[in-house]
C-alpha cells in the first residue's frame, strides 16, 4: 500500500509525520506511527480480532523498525498490544518499551490465553509462548506522572480510565508535545477512576473516536436495564451469557451482579458463573492492584475486598458446568467468535427463555455484531444452521468515551490539531464534522487519516534556555547580560555557571593554555612603553626570573630570548583577543626602525595595520562568533550564527544585518577590535 500524505499546517519548519498503520478509520490493530526531528515513536501494537495470522497485523511493512526509538503500550486489550511479541521478537525493532505495571502483569495474561485459543495451524501462527516470555524481559515499565527520556524523547502518562492500568501518554520532542489517548474513559465507574485532564495542552492531541457521535444512557439507567433484564430471564426459567473479554469491563459488570445477588435474597439459589480459563488468574491480578482504582473500591478494601465475590464462582471449562436451569453465566471472548461464550452460544441461542445481553462495542464482523441485528437464524461452529430464539439486549457498558465526554475533553484540552483514530469510517466523520463545527472559530484541525496515510505537520520551535544554579539566582533585568556555559542535553538548554557543571551535568571544567612565540629583536622598554598606551592594566612580574609583563591579568609577556618574545595566556574569548592585538603590535613594531618611534611622531595612521588589519578583524570575529567568512577582494565579512547572516564591510566600517540582536553584537566586538588596535585614534 502507497504512502498517501496530508499537511495541515505548511510552512518553515521542522516536519512532524503521524502514520496510523492500524486503526485509522477502522476499530482494532492501534498502532500509530510518529517521527520528528529523527526521533521516532510507536503508540501501541496490537492486532484486529477481525481477522488471523499475519492479515492481523498492523502495516509493519510501510516501516523500518529499527529506526524506532521507543514503543508506548496503552493497556493490554488485545487490538493494542497483541502484536507486541511479534514485532520485538520477529522484526528489527531494537528500541525501548514501555507500559505500565498492570498493564504489564496482565499483557502475559492475555496473551498467553490469545495463543492457546487461537484457532490457526501452526504455521500461520504469529509467535508462541516463548516468544511472549523473552518479552517480558525487554518491557519496561512505568508508573503514571514519572517522567522518562529516550534519546532526546520526553514522555510521560496520565490515568486513562477504561481498563486497570490504562494510561494516556504525552510525549514530547524539542518542546513539541503530542498526546496519544489511546482507549479512555472521563466517567468514573464503579471501580475505576475517570482519566485524567493533563495539566497543559498539547500541540496535537490524537485520540480514539470509537463511538463518535453517540451519547451514552446514564450509568444509573444502563445498571437498571442490565440487573432488570438478567432478573426477568432467571426469574423466567432461563439462561443469561453474557459475552465479555476475561478482563476490563468483566470486572466492572461482576461488581454490578454481585451487589444486586445480594440485595435480592431470593435470587440467592440461582448461580452466577465467570466462564474464562483466565478466571482466577484475573481475580488475583484485581485484588492487587486496589491501590490503582477509586476512592469507593480503596474504602471498600479496608473491611473487605471487593473482587472476593459472595454470589459468583469461577468456571474453568464448559465440561464442569452443570446446566441443569436456570444461571447467569459471564464467558470470554466478548464477540462470540470462539472459545467458552460461543460453545454456551450454541447450546443456548434456541431457547426463548434465554438472553444474551452483550455489555460493550463489538467488532464489525465477529458473531456478536451479527446477533444485534436480531437475524431470524444464526450458524453454529458446526456448520448448522437454527433459529435464533434467544433475547438479544444491547447495553453498553464500553468505558469508551461518547460524544459528550470526548466534546468536553478536547474543549478543556485545547489542542491546536487533532487526529482522530480507532473508529469506524462512518462514525469517525459524523464526529469530524461536529468537532470542526464546536472549534470553528479556534480554528483547530480535525483529521481522520486511514492506514498508511501520513499527516504532516511543521513546528518552528524556539530554542529556549533555562538558567540554573547561581545564574538562577537573581533575575536579569532587560538588557543585562548573562554569561556561562549553555549545555544541550537532548533537545533542551540549560545556561550555568562553570562551578555548577559538576552539580546539574555529568560534565567538568577545563583550560587551554596557549603559548606562542613572537619575532622581536626591540628593547623591551619599548614593547612596555607601546602595550601602556593601548591597555591600562599593564603590570611588571618584579620576581620573574625574566623580563615579564601581565596584560589585563590575562597575558602574559615574556622576553625569553634576545630576537623573540613570548605570550601565554589561558584561553577565552576575552584573552584570545587581547592576545591577537598583542602580536599584532609587535610584528608591527619589529618592522619599523626603532627610531621611528617617538611619543609623539608615532601617528595612529602610520601605526595602522593597513595590509593585516582586515585578517587580524578576521581572526578576533572568529574567536567571538565562529562562523565567519572573509573576502580579501571587497573587504567584506560574512558573520552567520543560528541562521542569521550579517555583512561587514571593512572599508566602509558598515554593517548589513536584518538581526538587530546580532548586528548590536557585532558593533560591540569591532568597537573593542578597534579599541585594541588603535587606542591612540581618539
Amino acid at each position: 500500500m502507497s504512502k498517501r500524505k496530508e499537511s495541515i499546517a505548511r510552512g518553515d519548519g521542522d516536519k512532524l509525520d503521524i502514520t496510523p498503520l492500524g486503526a485509522g478509520n477502522e476499530v482494532g490493530r492501534s498502532c500509530v506511527y510518529m517521527t520528528y526531528k529523527d526521533k521516532t515513536v510507536l503508540f501501541d501494537c496490537g492486532i484486529h480480532p477481525g481477522y488471523s495470522g499475519m492479515a492481523a497485523l498492523p502495516y509493519f511493512d510501510e516501516i523500518d523498525p529499527s529506526t524506532i526509538d521507543v514503543l508506548l503500550v496503552t493497556h493490554f486489550h488485545l487490538d493494542h498490544c497483541a502484536s507486541l511479541p511479534y514485532f520485538l521478537e520477529k522484526t528489527t525493532f531494537k528500541g525501548r518499551v514501555f507500559m505500565t505495571h498492570a498493564t504489564k502483569v496482565i499483557y502475559r495474561l492475555l496473551l498467553s490465553d490469545f495463543v492457546k485459543v487461537s484457532k490457526v495451524s501452526v504455521d500461520d501462527m504469529l509467535y508462541d509462548e516463548q516468544d511472549i516470555q523473552r518479552t517480558m524481559s525487554k518491557i519496561e515499565v512505568i508508573d503514571f506522572h514519572q517522567t522518562m527520556e529516550v534519546n532526546g524523547i520526553r514522555f510521560w502518562c496520565y490515568t486513562a480510565g477504561h481498563v486497570l492500568g490504562a494510561a494516556m501518554f504525552m510525549v514530547d520532542i524539542a518542546g513539541v508535545r503530542v498526546l496519544y489517548t489511546g482507549d479512555y474513559s472521563r466517567e468514573e465507574d464503579r471501580h475505576l477512576k475517570a482519566a485524567e485532564m493533563p495539566q497543559f495542552s498539547p500541540d496535537v492531541c490524537i485520540i480514539e473516536s470509537t463511538y463518535g457521535v453517540q451519547i451514552h444512557q446514564p450509568r444509573i439507567v444502563r445498571e437498571r436495564r442490565l440487573t432488570d433484564a438478567v432478573h426477568q430471564t432467571v426469574t423466567s426459567g432461563g439462561r443469561v451469557l453474557i459475552p465479555a473479554f476475561a478482563l476490563g469491563r468483566a470486572q466492572e459488570l461482576l461488581l454490578i451482579l454481585d451487589e444486586y445477588w445480594e440485595a435480592h435474597p431470593e435470587l440467592h439459589h440461582i448461580p452466577i458463573y465467570y466462564a474464562s480459563p483466565l478466571a482466577k488468574k484475573c481475580m488475583l491480578v484485581y485484588q492487587t492492584y486496589i491501590n490503582a482504582m477509586n476512592d469507593r473500591i480503596r474504602s471498600q478494601f479496608e473491611v473487605s475486598n471487593p473482587f472476593i465475590f459472595k454470589h459468583i464462582s469461577p468456571l474453568k471449562s464448559i465440561e464442569q458446568f452443570e446446566d441443569n436451569g436456570p444461571s447467569v453465566v459471564m464467558a470470554s471472548p466478548g464477540g462470540l467468535q470462539s472459545g467458552l461464550s460461543r460453545q454456551l452460544f450454541d447450546l443456548w441461542c434456541q431457547d426463548k427463555k434465554s438472553s444474551c445481553v452483550i455489555p460493550g462495542y463489538v467488532v464489525e464482523g465477529s458473531l456478536a455484531k451479527t446477533i444485534m441485528n436480531e437475524p431470524k437464524e444464526v450458524t453454529l461452529m458446526s456448520g448448522l444452521v437454527v433459529p435464533l430464539n434467544m433475547k438479544v439486549h444491547y447495553i453498553s457498558f464500553s468505558a469508551h468515551a461518547d460524544f459528550t465526554q470526548t466534546s468536553a475533553f478536547l474543549s478543556e484540552l485545547s489542542p491546536p490539531n487533532i487526529i482522530l483514530v480507532h473508529g469506524e469510517s462512518n462514525e469517525m466523520g459524523r464526529l469530524k464534522a461536529k468537532l470542526q463545527t464546536q472549534f470553528a472559530e479556534q480554528n483547530v484541525k480535525v483529521l481522520t487519516p486511514k492506514n498508511c496515510q501520513t499527516v504532516e505537520m511543521f513546528f518552528k520551535g524556539e530554542k529556549i534556555a533555562k538558567a540554573v544554579g547561581r545564574l538562577a539566582e537573581k533575575t536579569p533585568k532587560e538588557g543585562d547580560p548573562v554569561s556561562g556555559f549553555l549545555v544541550r542535553k537532548g533537545f533542551s538548554y540549560q545556561l550555568m555557571a562553570p562551578d555548577d557543571l559538576a552539580s546539574y551535568t555529568q560534565l567538568s571544567t577545563g583550560s587551554v593554555m596557549q603559548r606562542q612565540s613572537v619575532p622581536y629583536k626591540g628593547a623591551f622598554a619599548v614593547l612596555r612603553h607601546r602595550l601602556q598606551q593601548m591597555y591600562e592594566g599593564v603590570e611588571t612580574v618584579a620576581k620573574a626570573e625574566l623580563a615579564t609583563l601581565k596584560v589585563h591579568d590575562k597575558v602574559t609577556v615574556i622576553q625569553e630570548g634576545v630576537d623573540y618574545i613570548v605570550l601565554q595566556w589561558v584561553s577565552d574569548p576575552v584573552s584570545d583577543m587581547v592576545a591577537d592585538s598583542i602580536v599584532a603590535m609587535v610584528l608591527k613594531l619589529d618592522s619599523q626602525s626603532m627610531g621611528g618611534i617617538v611619543s609623539n611622531g608615532f601617528r595612529a595612521k602610520e601605526a595602522r595595520l593597513e595590509k593585516d588589519e582586515i585578517r587580524i578583524v578576521h581572526a578576533l570575529l572568529v574567536s567571538l562568533f565562529g562562523d565567519v567568512k572573509l573576502d580579501e577582494k571587497q573587504q567584506t565579512l560574512i558573520v552567520t550564527v543560528d541562521g542569521a547572516v550579517a555583512t561587514v564591510d571593512h572599508a566602509n566600517k558598515g554593517i548589513d544585518c536584518k538581526d538587530e540582536n546580532l548586528k548590536s553584537r557585532i558593533k560591540v566586538a569591532l568597537r573593542r577590535i578597534q579599541t585594541a588596535l588603535y587606542p591612540l585614534d581618539s
